[in-house]
């Protein structure tokens, strides 16, 4: 027999705002987080813009002494935890640790602490690198300080998936909950890769947007005119919880979560199939995952890149899942306003769905402007959309073709 799942809290740190509410009131404004890069000198690089988490602070989460021991990716990681976990009303006290787990993702990992490291290796040896080096660096280490921080000691790990890693270390963490193995889960993705390596291997990829005279208006997905993705960074981050063991405490629902489709496109490193044929498989079963027909759902938080081809294939996608249904769909990139937050994407992307269902709003395509003949669905040009909203449906596509949806829905 499955369980029921649903959010009972949430946690977001991003390029618009330091806080769930932050985050969802800057996506209701269409408010931008794209400006030039200020993490390192950026000046000899193809692209010099990125959406960066402003006045960042540990402050109340961690010691000082402690968050110079943890990368950047895993302060972000801490800190939207302690949201989730102080929004969900858990009283840690009387909850049972060894049902209580940590799935949080990073697609890259600790890529700061590693050039930091790796600058100290080459400047004075071997005996200059950190003891601390190789726990700054794992891409498990996020998941397993929010353990440690709170004493959870059920099911702890981390998945990596590029793009798709927050969405997969959802997808487990709704299963584990579902199954019987957890009761509570704290689960997203965090990522901090502005960083000058990360950013010269995806300029060498040439897949960034090059708009460095426009970065208010470089991250246009499915608008004719888009010449790239712009990195993002931060951490989105929730808590999932078993329906009984949260109505037993009078928690409050935001949502619950339907279904999970997790596919592969056996295609290509870094292009989609052609067609979304992945996207499709994918969209199909995190609807039948979660009993739920195309016809049900009315907002769809589009992967969304800004990129030509992910951008034209997943509208393709869409059409053959929804068919004519696809027209009535509201569909929206919020990268256009926080850029791509890699392995942290479908953590914040989540919480937009979520809120997206809570409040009757759907945000924002911003920067759409120029109409792509190839993508000619409603993305919510450019303003927050006013709707009733029962059930959503999240895509993250990432490198290496894997593809993670989710389905949920308005809690019943």
């Amino acid at each position: 027999m499955t369980r029921r799942v649903v959010v009972t809290g949430i946690g977001a740190v991003t390029p618009i705002g330091n806080s769930a509410v932050e985050f969802w009131n800057g996506l209701r404004e269409g408010r931008n987080g794209i400006a030039e890069i200020t993490l390192f000198d950026a000046t000899d690089y193809r692209a010099r813009i990125a959406g960066e988490v402003k006045d960042f602070t540990t402050e109340g989460v961690m010691e000082a002494r402690d968050a110079r021991r943890v990368d950047r990716y895993s302060q972000f990681a801490m800190v939207a935890a302690a949201e989730a976990i102080e929004d969900s009303g858990l009283d840690l006290e009387k909850l049972d640790m060894f049902r209580a787990g940590v799935v949080v993702g990073s697609g890259i990992g600790g890529i700061n602490s590693f050039e930091e490291q790796h600058g100290r290796l080459l400047k004075g040896g071997p005996k200059r690198v950190s003891p601390f080096f190789i726990p700054q660096m794992i891409a498990d280490i996020a998941a397993g300080h929010i353990s440690i921080k709170y004493g959870f000691k059920g099911p702890n790990y981390a998945t990596v998936s590029a793009c798709a890693t927050a969405t997969h270390a959802l997808g487990d963490a709704a299963r584990l909950v579902k199954y019987g193995d957890a009761d509570v889960m704290i689960s997203g993705g965090a990522e901090a890769t502005i960083s000058p390596m990360a950013m010269a291997g995806f300029c060498s990829l040439q897949a960034v947007s090059t708009r460095n005279d426009d970065p208010t208006h470089a991250s246009r997905p499915f608008d004719k005119e888009r010449d790239g993705f712009v990195m993002g960074e931060g951490a989105g981050i929730v808590v999932l919880e078993e329906l009984e063991h949260a109505k037993k405490r009078g928690a409050t629902i935001y949502a619950e979560i339907g279904g999970i489709g997790f596919t592969a496109d056996a295609h290509h490193i870094t292009a989609p199939a052609p067609g979304g044929e992945g996207a499709v498989r994918a969209m199909k079963r995190c609807l039948e995952d979660g009993g739920f027909n195309p016809e049900d759902v009315q907002y769809i938080n589009a992967h969304g890149t800004s990129t030509p081809f992910n951008d034209k294939s997943e509208t393709a996608a869409i059409k053959t899942v929804f068919g004519d249904h696809a027209y009535n769909l509201n569909v929206s990139s919020t990268k256009s306003m926080t850029g791509h937050l890699l392995g942290a994407a479908g953590g914040i992307e989540l919480l937009a769905g979520i809120l997206a269902i809570k409040e009757g709003v759907v945000p924002p395509t911003i920067n759409y402007e120029v109409p792509d003949p190839e993508c000619d669905l409603n993305y919510t040009p450019n303003e927050a959309q006013e709707r009733e909203v029962k059930v959503v449906v999240s895509n993250t596509f990432g490198f290496g073709g894997h593809n993670a949806c989710m389905s949920f829905s308005k809690f019943e």
